[in-house]
Protein backbone atom coordinates (compact mmCIF):
# COMPACT_ATOMS: atom_id res chain seq x y z
CA UNK A 1 0.00 0.00 0.00
CA UNK A 2 1.19 3.51 -1.11
CA UNK A 3 2.33 5.50 2.09
CA UNK A 4 2.40 9.01 1.53
CA UNK A 5 5.94 11.12 1.66
CA UNK A 6 5.01 12.52 5.00
CA UNK A 7 4.49 9.51 6.69
CA UNK A 8 7.47 7.38 4.79
CA UNK A 9 10.15 9.69 5.33
CA UNK A 10 8.85 11.00 9.24
CA UNK A 11 12.49 11.32 11.27
CA UNK A 12 12.82 8.08 13.41
CA UNK A 13 16.14 9.58 15.14
CA UNK A 14 17.07 13.50 16.12
CA UNK A 15 19.53 13.51 13.17
CA UNK A 16 16.87 13.35 11.08
CA UNK A 17 15.22 16.33 12.28
CA UNK A 18 15.42 19.31 9.89
CA UNK A 19 16.36 22.60 10.81
CA UNK A 20 15.68 22.13 14.88
CA UNK A 21 19.42 21.25 15.79
CA UNK A 22 19.12 23.54 18.58
CA UNK A 23 16.59 21.18 20.15
CA UNK A 24 17.47 17.82 18.99
CA UNK A 25 21.08 18.10 20.32
CA UNK A 26 20.15 19.62 23.86
CA UNK A 27 17.37 16.16 23.98
CA UNK A 28 20.25 13.95 23.13
CA UNK A 29 22.46 15.29 25.65
CA UNK A 30 19.48 14.73 28.19
CA UNK A 31 19.09 11.05 27.11
CA UNK A 32 22.59 10.66 27.37
CA UNK A 33 23.06 11.90 30.48
CA UNK A 34 20.00 10.69 32.20
CA UNK A 35 19.04 14.02 33.25
CA UNK A 36 15.24 14.19 31.81
CA UNK A 37 12.72 16.45 32.84
CA UNK A 38 9.30 15.42 33.82
CA UNK A 39 7.65 17.83 31.46
CA UNK A 40 8.16 19.36 28.38
CA UNK A 41 6.65 21.72 26.65
CA UNK A 42 7.21 22.33 22.51
CA UNK A 43 5.96 25.33 20.41
CA UNK A 44 6.12 26.12 17.28
CA UNK A 45 4.69 26.46 13.82
CA UNK A 46 2.64 24.10 11.86
CA UNK A 47 4.77 21.08 10.52
CA UNK A 48 8.17 22.11 12.07
CA UNK A 49 8.48 18.76 14.00
CA UNK A 50 7.25 18.71 17.69
CA UNK A 51 5.24 15.66 17.62
CA UNK A 52 7.78 13.82 15.76
CA UNK A 53 10.24 14.76 18.40
CA UNK A 54 7.75 14.11 20.98
CA UNK A 55 7.40 10.36 19.58
CA UNK A 56 10.99 10.36 19.26
CA UNK A 57 11.80 11.32 22.71
CA UNK A 58 9.32 8.50 24.07
CA UNK A 59 11.27 5.77 22.29
CA UNK A 60 14.38 7.33 23.26
CA UNK A 61 13.86 7.47 27.15
CA UNK A 62 12.64 3.63 27.07
CA UNK A 63 14.81 2.40 24.35
CA UNK A 64 17.07 -0.58 25.63
CA UNK A 65 20.01 -0.10 23.78
CA UNK A 66 20.09 4.00 22.43
CA UNK A 67 22.95 5.04 20.68
CA UNK A 68 24.46 8.71 20.98
CA UNK A 69 21.22 9.90 22.72
CA UNK A 70 19.18 8.39 19.81
CA UNK A 71 16.52 5.32 19.68
CA UNK A 72 18.20 2.39 18.19
CA UNK A 73 14.68 1.56 16.30
CA UNK A 74 15.46 -2.52 16.55
CA UNK A 75 14.92 -3.54 20.31
CA UNK A 76 11.75 -4.48 21.28
CA UNK A 77 10.73 -1.32 23.00
CA UNK A 78 11.64 0.72 20.23
CA UNK A 79 9.49 -1.50 17.62
CA UNK A 80 6.19 -1.48 19.92
CA UNK A 81 6.15 1.72 20.12
CA UNK A 82 6.56 2.67 16.86
CA UNK A 83 3.56 0.39 15.66
CA UNK A 84 1.28 1.22 18.76
CA UNK A 85 1.89 -2.25 20.08
CA UNK A 86 3.08 -0.65 23.99
CA UNK A 87 0.34 1.38 25.48
CA UNK A 88 2.52 3.09 27.88
CA UNK A 89 3.12 5.82 25.53
CA UNK A 90 0.15 7.20 25.21
CA UNK A 91 -1.14 9.84 22.38
CA UNK A 92 -3.42 12.29 22.82
CA UNK A 93 -5.04 15.04 20.68
CA UNK A 94 -6.56 17.50 22.77
CA UNK A 95 -8.44 19.43 20.19
CA UNK A 96 -11.00 16.76 20.80
CA UNK A 97 -10.22 15.45 24.42
CA UNK A 98 -10.55 18.86 25.98
CA UNK A 99 -12.63 18.13 28.63
CA UNK A 100 -11.92 17.85 33.34
CA UNK A 101 -12.92 14.48 32.55
CA UNK A 102 -10.39 13.65 30.43
CA UNK A 103 -7.60 15.02 31.96
CA UNK A 104 -9.01 13.12 35.48
CA UNK A 105 -8.68 9.87 33.56
CA UNK A 106 -4.41 10.17 32.69
CA UNK A 107 -3.91 11.26 36.15
CA UNK A 108 -6.01 8.14 37.65
CA UNK A 109 -3.84 6.44 35.05
CA UNK A 110 -0.69 7.77 35.71
CA UNK A 111 -0.51 6.39 39.26
CA UNK A 112 -0.14 2.74 37.59
CA UNK A 113 3.60 1.79 36.66
CA UNK A 114 4.17 1.18 33.37
CA UNK A 115 3.28 -2.32 31.81
CA UNK A 116 6.41 -2.87 29.25
CA UNK A 117 8.74 0.43 29.34
CA UNK A 118 10.62 2.59 31.74
CA UNK A 119 8.72 5.02 31.53
CA UNK A 120 4.94 6.21 31.15
CA UNK A 121 5.03 9.12 28.54
CA UNK A 122 1.83 10.97 27.97
CA UNK A 123 2.29 12.98 24.28
CA UNK A 124 -0.37 15.73 24.40
CA UNK A 125 -1.09 17.40 20.80
CA UNK A 126 -2.86 20.82 20.59
CA UNK A 127 -2.59 21.55 24.31
CA UNK A 128 -3.68 25.23 24.24
CA UNK A 129 -7.39 23.30 23.68
CA UNK A 130 -8.08 21.94 26.82
CA UNK A 131 -10.56 23.83 28.18
CA UNK A 132 -9.74 25.86 32.00
CA UNK A 133 -11.05 23.08 34.14
CA UNK A 134 -9.00 20.54 32.12
CA UNK A 135 -5.88 22.55 32.98
CA UNK A 136 -6.45 22.95 36.35
CA UNK A 137 -7.06 19.31 36.88
CA UNK A 138 -3.42 18.88 35.28
CA UNK A 139 -1.64 21.66 37.14
CA UNK A 140 -0.68 19.47 40.27
CA UNK A 141 0.02 16.02 38.40
CA UNK A 142 1.90 17.78 35.82
CA UNK A 143 4.36 19.71 39.13
CA UNK A 144 4.92 16.63 40.43
CA UNK A 145 3.91 13.45 38.68
CA UNK A 146 5.14 9.55 39.23
CA UNK A 147 8.82 9.04 38.97
CA UNK A 148 7.96 6.69 36.20
CA UNK A 149 5.89 9.46 33.87
CA UNK A 150 6.56 12.09 31.57
CA UNK A 151 4.72 14.69 29.95
CA UNK A 152 5.85 16.13 26.07
CA UNK A 153 3.08 18.98 25.57
CA UNK A 154 2.81 20.72 21.74
CA UNK A 155 1.18 23.33 20.39
CA UNK A 156 1.15 25.99 18.15
CA UNK A 157 -0.70 28.71 19.88
CA UNK A 158 1.78 28.87 23.13
CA UNK A 159 0.46 32.06 24.34
CA UNK A 160 -2.79 30.67 25.18
CA UNK A 161 -1.83 28.43 27.91
CA UNK A 162 -2.03 29.36 31.27
CA UNK A 163 0.85 31.09 32.94
CA UNK A 164 1.35 28.16 35.44
CA UNK A 165 1.48 24.95 32.98
CA UNK A 166 4.18 27.63 31.04
CA UNK A 167 6.30 27.15 35.07
CA UNK A 168 6.01 23.64 34.94
CA UNK A 169 7.63 22.54 31.76
CA UNK A 170 11.03 22.59 30.10
CA UNK A 171 10.30 25.08 26.71
CA UNK A 172 11.69 24.53 23.48
CA UNK A 173 10.62 26.69 20.51
CA UNK A 174 10.61 25.14 17.05
CA UNK A 175 11.97 27.38 14.15
CA UNK A 176 10.35 27.22 10.82
CA UNK A 177 12.27 25.21 8.89
CA UNK A 178 14.73 26.84 6.43
CA UNK A 179 14.49 27.36 2.79
CA UNK A 180 17.81 25.83 2.14
CA UNK A 181 17.38 22.73 4.43
CA UNK A 182 14.07 22.66 3.13
CA UNK A 183 15.31 22.33 -0.53
CA UNK A 184 18.15 19.88 0.64
CA UNK A 185 15.30 17.27 2.26
CA UNK A 186 13.36 17.51 -0.89
CA UNK A 187 16.31 16.51 -3.24
CA UNK A 188 17.23 13.40 -0.65
CA UNK A 189 14.10 12.14 -1.12
CA UNK A 190 13.44 12.95 -4.94
CA UNK A 191 16.73 10.67 -4.84
CA UNK A 192 15.65 8.15 -3.18
CA UNK A 193 12.04 7.89 -4.96
CA UNK A 194 13.77 8.26 -8.33
CA UNK A 195 11.93 11.51 -9.59
CA UNK A 196 13.45 14.65 -10.41
CA UNK A 197 12.83 18.18 -8.93
CA UNK A 198 14.18 21.20 -10.57
CA UNK A 199 15.80 23.79 -8.26
CA UNK A 200 13.62 26.21 -9.34
CA UNK A 201 10.87 23.65 -8.29
CA UNK A 202 12.21 23.05 -5.61
CA UNK A 203 12.53 27.17 -4.19
CA UNK A 204 8.65 27.76 -4.95
CA UNK A 205 7.59 24.51 -3.35
CA UNK A 206 9.38 25.73 0.22
CA UNK A 207 8.31 29.16 -0.48
CA UNK A 208 4.39 27.78 -0.47
CA UNK A 209 5.49 25.74 2.65
CA UNK A 210 6.23 28.45 4.39
CA UNK A 211 8.70 27.02 6.90
CA UNK A 212 6.37 23.71 7.36
CA UNK A 213 8.29 20.31 5.99
CA UNK A 214 4.88 18.31 6.51
CA UNK A 215 3.50 21.06 4.14
CA UNK A 216 6.52 20.55 1.53
CA UNK A 217 6.28 17.34 1.04
CA UNK A 218 2.25 16.86 1.09
CA UNK A 219 2.93 19.69 -1.97
CA UNK A 220 5.82 17.54 -3.49
CA UNK A 221 3.25 14.11 -3.43
CA UNK A 222 0.60 15.95 -5.42
CA UNK A 223 3.35 17.25 -7.64
CA UNK A 224 4.75 13.54 -8.19
CA UNK A 225 1.45 12.27 -9.36
CA UNK A 226 1.37 14.59 -11.93
CA UNK A 227 4.53 14.08 -13.30
CA UNK A 228 8.00 12.88 -12.38
CA UNK A 229 9.95 15.55 -13.26
CA UNK A 230 9.03 18.55 -10.86
CA UNK A 231 9.27 22.01 -12.41
CA UNK A 232 7.71 25.23 -11.62
CA UNK A 233 5.22 24.92 -13.90
CA UNK A 234 3.89 22.00 -12.75
CA UNK A 235 3.93 23.45 -8.55
CA UNK A 236 2.53 26.53 -10.03
CA UNK A 237 -0.61 24.27 -11.31
CA UNK A 238 -0.62 21.85 -8.72
CA UNK A 239 -0.65 25.14 -5.75
CA UNK A 240 -3.19 26.94 -8.17
CA UNK A 241 -1.05 29.61 -8.88
CA UNK A 242 -1.53 31.95 -12.15
CA UNK A 243 2.37 32.86 -12.09
CA UNK A 244 3.48 36.32 -10.97
CA UNK A 245 2.87 38.13 -14.55
CA UNK A 246 -0.16 39.77 -13.47
CA UNK A 247 1.18 41.21 -10.32
CA UNK A 248 3.88 42.82 -12.59
CA UNK A 249 1.82 43.93 -14.59
CA UNK A 250 -1.29 45.21 -12.21
CA UNK A 251 1.40 47.09 -9.86
CA UNK A 252 2.86 49.03 -13.12
CA UNK A 253 -0.35 50.59 -14.20
CA UNK A 254 -0.13 51.67 -10.34
CA UNK A 255 2.89 52.40 -11.04
CA UNK A 256 2.01 54.69 -14.05
CA UNK A 257 -1.32 55.88 -12.84
CA UNK A 258 -3.26 54.29 -14.92
CA UNK A 259 -6.44 53.21 -13.84
CA UNK A 260 -8.13 52.24 -16.92
CA UNK A 261 -5.58 49.34 -17.48
CA UNK A 262 -5.40 48.47 -13.91
CA UNK A 263 -9.25 48.16 -14.08
CA UNK A 264 -9.28 46.03 -17.15
CA UNK A 265 -6.63 43.78 -15.53
CA UNK A 266 -8.84 43.11 -12.55
CA UNK A 267 -11.33 42.10 -15.00
CA UNK A 268 -9.75 40.03 -16.98
CA UNK A 269 -8.46 38.12 -13.40
CA UNK A 270 -12.23 38.12 -12.06
CA UNK A 271 -13.47 36.52 -15.37
CA UNK A 272 -11.03 33.53 -14.98
CA UNK A 273 -12.51 33.38 -11.56
CA UNK A 274 -9.44 34.46 -9.65
CA UNK A 275 -10.76 35.55 -6.42
CA UNK A 276 -10.30 38.57 -5.20
CA UNK A 277 -9.12 38.04 -1.72
CA UNK A 278 -6.14 36.13 -2.81
CA UNK A 279 -5.20 38.51 -4.89
CA UNK A 280 -5.53 41.87 -2.72
CA UNK A 281 -2.72 39.37 -0.62
CA UNK A 282 -0.48 38.53 -2.99
CA UNK A 283 -0.79 41.74 -4.05
CA UNK A 284 0.14 43.02 -0.34
CA UNK A 285 2.93 40.20 -0.24
CA UNK A 286 4.41 42.14 -3.92
CA UNK A 287 4.66 45.28 -2.98
CA UNK A 288 6.59 43.91 0.16
CA UNK A 289 9.34 42.35 -1.84
CA UNK A 290 9.46 45.71 -3.73
CA UNK A 291 10.08 46.77 -0.05
CA UNK A 292 12.58 44.40 0.61
CA UNK A 293 14.66 45.07 -2.74
CA UNK A 294 14.82 48.93 -2.04
CA UNK A 295 16.11 48.40 1.54
CA UNK A 296 17.60 45.36 1.68
CA UNK A 297 21.42 44.93 0.36
CA UNK A 298 20.87 41.13 -0.65
CA UNK A 299 17.65 41.16 -0.75
CA UNK A 300 17.79 37.48 -2.12
CA UNK A 301 18.31 36.13 1.55
CA UNK A 302 15.46 37.54 2.83
CA UNK A 303 12.84 36.90 -0.23
CA UNK A 304 12.00 33.32 -1.16
CA UNK A 305 12.08 33.51 -5.26
CA UNK A 306 14.07 32.69 -8.19
CA UNK A 307 16.73 34.89 -9.43
CA UNK A 308 14.83 35.91 -12.51
CA UNK A 309 12.22 37.01 -10.03
CA UNK A 310 14.64 39.16 -8.20
CA UNK A 311 15.89 40.58 -11.06
CA UNK A 312 12.10 41.46 -11.83
CA UNK A 313 11.74 43.13 -8.27
CA UNK A 314 14.69 45.35 -8.81
CA UNK A 315 13.85 46.55 -12.60
CA UNK A 316 10.05 47.53 -10.98
CA UNK A 317 11.49 48.95 -7.84
CA UNK A 318 12.69 51.70 -10.31
CA UNK A 319 9.46 52.87 -11.17
CA UNK A 320 8.55 53.46 -7.11
CA UNK A 321 10.13 55.50 -4.39
CA UNK A 322 10.46 53.73 -0.61
CA UNK A 323 7.04 55.72 0.55
CA UNK A 324 4.97 54.89 -2.31
CA UNK A 325 5.61 51.26 -2.10
CA UNK A 326 4.44 51.13 2.24
CA UNK A 327 1.78 53.71 0.90
CA UNK A 328 0.41 50.97 -1.19
CA UNK A 329 0.71 48.20 1.42
CA UNK A 330 -1.11 50.48 3.67
CA UNK A 331 -3.94 50.94 1.03
CA UNK A 332 -4.10 47.14 0.16
CA UNK A 333 -4.02 45.90 4.06
CA UNK A 334 -6.94 48.21 4.49
CA UNK A 335 -8.61 46.74 1.93
CA UNK A 336 -8.25 43.12 2.57
CA UNK A 337 -9.32 43.97 6.35
CA UNK A 338 -12.50 45.22 4.70
CA UNK A 339 -12.72 42.49 2.56
CA UNK A 340 -12.39 40.20 5.43
CA UNK A 341 -15.52 41.74 7.09
CA UNK A 342 -17.95 41.47 4.18
CA UNK A 343 -17.32 44.18 1.99
CA UNK A 344 -17.88 43.57 -2.09
CA UNK A 345 -14.54 41.74 -2.81
CA UNK A 346 -14.33 43.08 -6.27
CA UNK A 347 -15.67 46.94 -5.37
CA UNK A 348 -13.02 46.81 -2.64
CA UNK A 349 -9.97 46.24 -4.55
CA UNK A 350 -11.06 48.28 -7.34
CA UNK A 351 -11.79 50.84 -4.88
CA UNK A 352 -7.97 50.54 -3.61
CA UNK A 353 -6.17 50.67 -7.63
CA UNK A 354 -7.96 53.85 -7.97
CA UNK A 355 -6.93 55.53 -5.07
CA UNK A 356 -3.68 54.30 -5.12
CA UNK A 357 -3.90 55.52 -9.19
CA UNK A 358 -5.36 59.15 -8.15
CA UNK A 359 -2.73 60.05 -5.64
CA UNK A 360 -0.95 62.11 -8.37
CA UNK A 361 -2.67 64.60 -7.27
CA UNK A 362 -3.68 63.73 -4.12
CA UNK A 363 -3.96 66.16 -1.44
CA UNK A 364 -2.94 63.77 2.10
CA UNK A 365 0.24 63.48 3.80
CA UNK A 366 1.77 60.53 1.81
CA UNK A 367 0.66 62.12 -1.29
CA UNK A 368 2.14 65.73 -0.89
CA UNK A 369 5.44 63.71 0.30
CA UNK A 370 5.92 61.84 -2.49
CA UNK A 371 5.55 65.15 -4.83
CA UNK A 372 8.06 66.67 -2.40
CA UNK A 373 10.25 63.75 -2.56
CA UNK A 374 10.30 63.52 -6.49
CA UNK A 375 10.29 67.34 -7.22
CA UNK A 376 13.70 67.33 -4.58
CA UNK A 377 15.21 64.85 -6.78
CA UNK A 378 14.54 66.42 -9.86
CA UNK A 379 15.61 69.76 -9.00
CA UNK A 380 19.24 68.07 -7.37
CA UNK A 381 19.34 66.35 -10.98
CA UNK A 382 18.92 69.96 -12.47
CA UNK A 383 15.73 68.53 -14.49
CA UNK A 384 12.98 70.84 -12.86
CA UNK A 385 10.17 69.44 -15.52
CA UNK A 386 7.28 67.73 -14.81
CA UNK A 387 7.22 65.48 -12.01
CA UNK A 388 5.21 62.47 -10.76
CA UNK A 389 4.06 62.31 -7.34
CA UNK A 390 5.23 58.30 -6.72
CA UNK A 391 8.84 59.13 -7.54
CA UNK A 392 8.19 58.26 -10.97
CA UNK A 393 10.09 60.26 -13.58
CA UNK A 394 7.73 60.68 -16.49
CA UNK A 395 8.12 63.95 -17.67
CA UNK A 396 7.82 63.02 -21.39
CA UNK A 397 8.55 65.38 -24.18
CA UNK A 398 9.38 68.95 -23.48
CA UNK A 399 8.45 71.76 -25.59
CA UNK A 400 11.76 74.36 -25.69
CA UNK A 401 11.46 77.25 -23.57
CA UNK A 402 11.82 80.91 -25.63
CA UNK A 403 15.05 82.20 -24.97
CA UNK A 404 15.00 85.59 -22.91
CA UNK A 405 16.15 88.19 -24.82
CA UNK A 406 19.37 89.93 -23.99
CA UNK A 407 18.86 93.00 -22.34
CA UNK A 408 18.13 95.70 -25.14
CA UNK A 409 20.48 98.44 -25.20
CA UNK A 410 19.54 101.44 -22.48
CA UNK A 411 18.10 104.48 -23.75
CA UNK A 412 19.59 107.91 -23.92
CA UNK A 413 21.42 108.64 -20.07
CA UNK A 414 19.65 111.28 -17.83
CA UNK A 415 20.92 113.30 -14.90
CA UNK A 416 19.94 111.86 -11.69
CA UNK A 417 17.57 114.58 -10.21
CA UNK A 418 16.90 114.61 -6.41
CA UNK A 419 13.28 113.63 -5.90
CA UNK A 420 10.46 111.22 -7.12
CA UNK A 421 11.08 108.93 -9.36
CA UNK A 422 8.25 109.32 -11.77
CA UNK A 423 9.23 106.79 -14.16
CA UNK A 424 9.46 104.11 -11.42
CA UNK A 425 6.56 102.01 -13.61
CA UNK A 426 9.05 101.64 -16.10
CA UNK A 427 11.31 99.87 -13.74
CA UNK A 428 8.58 97.50 -12.49
CA UNK A 429 7.94 96.79 -15.84
CA UNK A 430 11.53 96.06 -16.82
CA UNK A 431 12.04 93.93 -13.41
CA UNK A 432 8.77 91.94 -14.35
CA UNK A 433 10.48 90.80 -17.79
CA UNK A 434 13.81 89.62 -16.46
CA UNK A 435 13.37 88.99 -12.49
CA UNK A 436 10.03 88.57 -11.63
CA UNK A 437 10.87 87.47 -8.15
CA UNK A 438 12.29 91.26 -7.49
CA UNK A 439 9.19 92.22 -9.45
CA UNK A 440 6.46 90.39 -7.02
CA UNK A 441 8.59 91.87 -4.06
CA UNK A 442 8.05 95.65 -5.34
CA UNK A 443 4.69 95.84 -6.32
CA UNK A 444 3.19 98.18 -3.97
CA UNK A 445 6.49 100.11 -4.08
CA UNK A 446 7.43 103.52 -5.12
CA UNK A 447 10.79 105.58 -4.73
CA UNK A 448 12.36 108.56 -5.26
CA UNK A 449 16.25 109.70 -5.52
CA UNK A 450 18.57 111.67 -3.27
CA UNK A 451 22.08 112.42 -3.87
CA UNK A 452 22.99 109.67 -6.30
CA UNK A 453 20.58 107.63 -4.03
CA UNK A 454 17.62 105.50 -4.86
CA UNK A 455 15.25 105.15 -2.03
CA UNK A 456 12.39 102.56 -2.02
CA UNK A 457 9.62 103.06 -0.15
CA UNK A 458 7.01 100.33 0.95
CA UNK A 459 4.18 99.77 3.98
CA UNK A 460 6.21 97.18 5.47
CA UNK A 461 9.74 96.46 4.51
CA UNK A 462 10.86 93.56 6.02
CA UNK A 463 10.54 90.99 3.42
CA UNK A 464 11.79 93.65 0.69
CA UNK A 465 14.69 94.84 3.37
CA UNK A 466 16.06 91.13 3.04
CA UNK A 467 16.49 90.58 -0.42
CA UNK A 468 18.24 94.11 -1.14
CA UNK A 469 21.18 92.83 1.66
CA UNK A 470 21.87 90.32 -1.37
CA UNK A 471 24.16 92.11 -3.39
CA UNK A 472 23.05 90.52 -6.97
CA UNK A 473 19.65 92.00 -5.56
CA UNK A 474 20.74 95.38 -5.58
CA UNK A 475 22.70 95.84 -8.37
CA UNK A 476 19.66 93.95 -10.82
CA UNK A 477 17.41 96.76 -9.14
CA UNK A 478 20.23 99.99 -10.53
CA UNK A 479 20.99 97.81 -14.11
CA UNK A 480 16.97 98.00 -14.19
CA UNK A 481 16.87 101.87 -13.42
CA UNK A 482 19.60 102.16 -16.29
CA UNK A 483 18.40 99.65 -18.90
CA UNK A 484 14.80 101.01 -18.82
CA UNK A 485 14.72 104.95 -17.90
CA UNK A 486 19.00 105.55 -18.73
CA UNK A 487 19.85 106.91 -14.66
CA UNK A 488 22.90 105.84 -13.51
CA UNK A 489 22.10 105.61 -9.55
CA UNK A 490 25.57 104.34 -7.01
CA UNK A 491 23.26 102.48 -4.66
CA UNK A 492 19.86 102.58 -2.89
CA UNK A 493 18.29 102.18 0.53
CA UNK A 494 14.69 101.39 1.90
CA UNK A 495 12.25 102.82 3.99
CA UNK A 496 9.03 102.72 5.88
CA UNK A 497 6.25 104.66 4.27
CA UNK A 498 4.30 107.01 6.55
CA UNK A 499 0.51 107.69 6.18
CA UNK A 500 0.69 106.70 2.34
CA UNK A 501 2.41 110.05 1.50
CA UNK A 502 4.31 108.92 -1.14
CA UNK A 503 6.33 112.90 -1.18
CA UNK A 504 9.78 112.53 -0.61
CA UNK A 505 10.43 114.27 2.89
CA UNK A 506 12.64 116.74 3.67
CA UNK A 507 16.25 116.19 4.36
CA UNK A 508 15.96 117.57 8.37
CA UNK A 509 12.86 114.71 8.69
CA UNK A 510 14.82 112.31 6.77
CA UNK A 511 18.46 112.62 9.71
CA UNK A 512 16.25 112.61 12.64
CA UNK A 513 13.83 109.19 11.05
CA UNK A 514 15.55 106.23 12.22
CA UNK A 515 16.27 103.72 9.64
CA UNK A 516 14.45 100.46 9.40
CA UNK A 517 17.49 98.13 10.32
CA UNK A 518 18.29 101.08 13.42
CA UNK A 519 14.46 99.99 14.34
CA UNK A 520 14.97 96.09 14.32
CA UNK A 521 18.33 96.59 16.49
CA UNK A 522 16.93 98.77 19.30
CA UNK A 523 13.80 96.43 19.38
CA UNK A 524 15.74 93.46 19.73
CA UNK A 525 18.22 94.53 22.87
CA UNK A 526 14.95 95.71 24.42
CA UNK A 527 14.31 91.94 24.05
CA UNK A 528 17.44 91.32 25.18
CA UNK A 529 18.14 89.57 21.99
CA UNK A 530 21.90 90.00 21.02
CA UNK A 531 22.37 91.16 17.54
CA UNK A 532 25.08 91.79 15.52
CA UNK A 533 25.06 93.38 11.97
CA UNK A 534 28.42 92.31 9.57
Amino acid sequence: MYQVLYRKYRPKIFDDVVGQEHITSTLQNEVKANKLSHAYLFTGSRGTGKTTCAKILSKAVNCLAPVDGNPCNECEICRGIESGAILDVVEIDAASNNGVDNIRDIRDEANFAPAACKFRVYIIDEVHMLSIGAFNALLKTLEEPPEHVKFILATTEVQKLPVTILSRCQRFDFKRVSTESMKKRIDFIASRENFSVDDDAALLISRLADGGMRDALSMLDRCISQSDNVTVDVVSSVAGLTGKAHLFDLSAQIGSFDASKALSLINDLYANSFDMERLCSELIAHFRALMIVKTVKNAENVLVCTADEIEEYRRQGELFSLNAVINCIDVFQAALANIKQGVNRRTELELAVIKLCSEKKGSDISALSERLAALEKRISSGNIGAVASSGVSSPGPRKPEKAKSAPSAPPAEVPAVDGELREWGKVLNYLKENNKPLWSAMTDTSAYVRNGTLIIRCDDPTFLFGMMRRDKNNTAVLTAIYFSIGMKLRKLDIELSSGGDMSPPDATAEENKKSRLDLFLEKAKENGVDVSVE
